[in-house]
């Protein structure tokens, strides 16, 4: 079985630590993890492709299609992006949802003519004291927001989020998407 991974993001040394590049930022830093490489020493695993985008975000298409050539290739790829409906540290996985407004993951929808593909969603946004999501509100501020760098404090967060993460591509690949999903969304 082969499993191919993208964390979305965009080009160019200026996304570098922004909220809408934490995707492709957090598979970077995750390949050198060591449980991610004993993915490769699982028997039904073949391999793992890590595809490196040079593509902008609403392109990302662009840069999935080359590695998936059948229906069964797709529900083997594993999208890593950010995602406004979650709070910083946090991360969900879900699977043959819609776009939920995310432009990059769009376009991978229709390079691919499906959505039957694992979407890992990273949470960037702020929450109140009580708890609540402080999502921006209006296309310009959600815009700034997605495109702003992360605080030192948050890039911590995110750093302790990798092993968790970590954590659930290798349940995914060793006992299964299902089973990762009640695993790790639980939490």
């Amino acid at each position: 079985m082969v499993y191919t991974i993208i964390g979305l993001g965009n080009p160019g040394s200026e996304y570098i630590g922004t909220r809408h590049n934490v995707g492709k930022s957090m598979v970077e830093s995750i390949k050198s993890i060591k449980s991610i490489k004993s993915i490769k020493s699982v028997k039904s695993i073949k391999s793992v492709k890590f595809v490196e985008s040079q593509y902008f975000m609403n392109d990302s298409g662009k840069a999935v299609k080359p590695f998936i050539k059948k229906a069964s290739d797709a529900k083997k790829l594993i999208v890593v992006h950010d995602d406004l409906d979650l709070p910083l540290g946090s991360f969900k996985i879900s699977f043959d949802r819609g776009a939920g407004g995310h432009k990059g993951v769009l376009s991978i929808i229709k390079a691919l003519g499906s959505q039957e593909f694992t979407r890992l969603r990273i949470g960037i946004s702020q929450e109140t004291s009580g708890g609540k999501l402080r999502k921006p509100k209006g296309e310009k501020e959600v815009v700034d927001f997605i495109l702003s760098k992360f605080k030192e404090s948050e890039l911590k967060i995110l750093q302790k989020l990798s092993a968790k993460i970590s954590g659930a591509f290798l349940s995914i690949a060793t006992v299964g998407r299902e089973r990762a999903m009640n695993l790790f969304n639980g939490r």
